[in-house]
């Protein structure tokens, strides 16, 4: 059973110049040296400043690990050779999005079209976790159930509390600078995956999207792969970090499957209650109080986490991912990216100093 949840990650990085410490293009010159290397599993992004990785379809944790780390260190060796540097965080602590230059492509085109600088301005970075099922209308029907936990890994995931020089308030200001974007967000419940299909015919035959790649939900059944795409997460500063939020994910489809096994299932929530969840998280990280909905309640988002791993213990042996989902300890013990960026900002007084911590964390375990 446990191997049928197959991984996939993706993750875009920043690219920076190392004397000033600015978001600078790379004129996709990283891009094309990385494909000689790992073909399309290297990509431009809409912003010249960003470079997105991919791994294949990976059979666990240890082999998505190994993967992540290689593109990692090959992206960044190549990123040197031009005397660049890469980072791993949800936006950048000071680079203003008004300077950086867009990739020449007709897709990218297209969305800066129609969206205008709500295009312009979505400079962020994040991570998408891809679990694969035999599937898609049993994709449809964890993803209806796994929507309430997205805010406790989300929680987790937090590394973006700086925007254009400015400490926001917000352990996530990425989540809301996506948010201009339509189509974002925590998706309704659909009844089956013809319900799901039937929107997305909808809104293509309606000429509001030309494919469903342009739905940009937090979770979505995957348009053209058997996947649920897992797409609310900062981009993590370290390899440990993406490895713990992907054996979550995993995790919880695994559970969820479990359960569906025993004819039983986790309560759907609607949209409306998972979105107060969400905003908390964006806002206080791990630290703030989300909302247990079964006991109409706060509770601190640290002792969610736990019952959350709780909740999936009986399943992460099988999967192989314990040394993964063991990392979590960590995060609730040293803070998110974004409370150690705030750590080192309050430090040193200076955004440079956050990048190049950023930048240096970045690295660790890449090989």
């Amino acid at each position: 059973m446990m191997n049928d949840f197959t991984l996939g990650i993706e993750e875009e990085y920043m690219v920076t110049d190392p004397v000033t410490r600015e978001l600078t293009s790379h004129d996709q010159k990283i891009v094309e040296a990385a494909q000689k290397i790992h073909k399309d599993q290297v990509k431009a992004e809409m912003h010249q400043a960003v470079v997105e990785v991919g791994t294949g379809i990976c059979r666990n944790t240890d082999q998505a690990r190994a993967e992540i780390s290689q593109l990692r260190y090959t992206v960044s060796q190549l990123a040197g050779e031009l005397g660049l540097r890469i980072g791993a965080a949800g936006t950048h602590p000071f680079s203003h999005w008004e300077k950086q230059l867009i990739t020449e492509h007709p897709r990218y085109s297209d969305i800066v079209n129609e969206l205008q600088e709500a295009a312009r301005s979505n400079l962020i970075f994040g991570l998408h976790v891809h679990v694969g099922f035999q599937s898609r209308e049993l994709a449809i029907h964890i993803a209806n159930q796994v929507r309430y936990f997205l805010p406790h890994v989300f929680a987790l995931s937090t590394n973006s509390p700086f925007w254009e020089g400015r400490n926001t308030g917000y352990k996530s200001f990425r989540t809301k600078v996506f948010d201009k974007f339509p189509r974002t967000g925590i998706p309704d419940i659909f009844n089956s995956i013809e319900d799901y299909d039937n929107y997305v015919k909808l809104l293509i035959k309606t000429n509001s999207i030309d494919n469903a790649k342009k739905i940009w939900w937090d979770i979505r059944v995957h348009p053209f792969f058997e996947t649920i795409e897992f797409r609310i997460c900062d981009c993590p500063m370290l390899i440990d970090e993406t490895m713990a939020f992907v054996a979550l994910f995993q995790s919880l489809c695994a559970k969820l499957y479990k359960l569906r096994l025993q004819n039983m299932k986790f309560i759907s929530y609607s949209r409306a209650l998972i979105n107060e969840n969400k905003w908390r998280a964006a806002r206080y990280g791990i630290d703030g109080n989300l909302i247990d909905f079964g006991k109409e309640m706060e509770v601190n988002c640290r002792n969610l986490v736990l019952e959350l791993l709780d909740f999936v213990d009986d399943v992460v042996d099988d999967l192989g991912c314990r040394r993964e989902i063991n990392y979590v300890s960590q995060i609730l013990a040293n803070g998110t990216g974004a409370d150690r960026q705030l750590a080192v900002y309050e430090q040193f007084g200076n955004f440079e100093a956050v990048v190049d911590y950023i930048t240096t964390q970045t690295l660790i375990g890449a090989k």
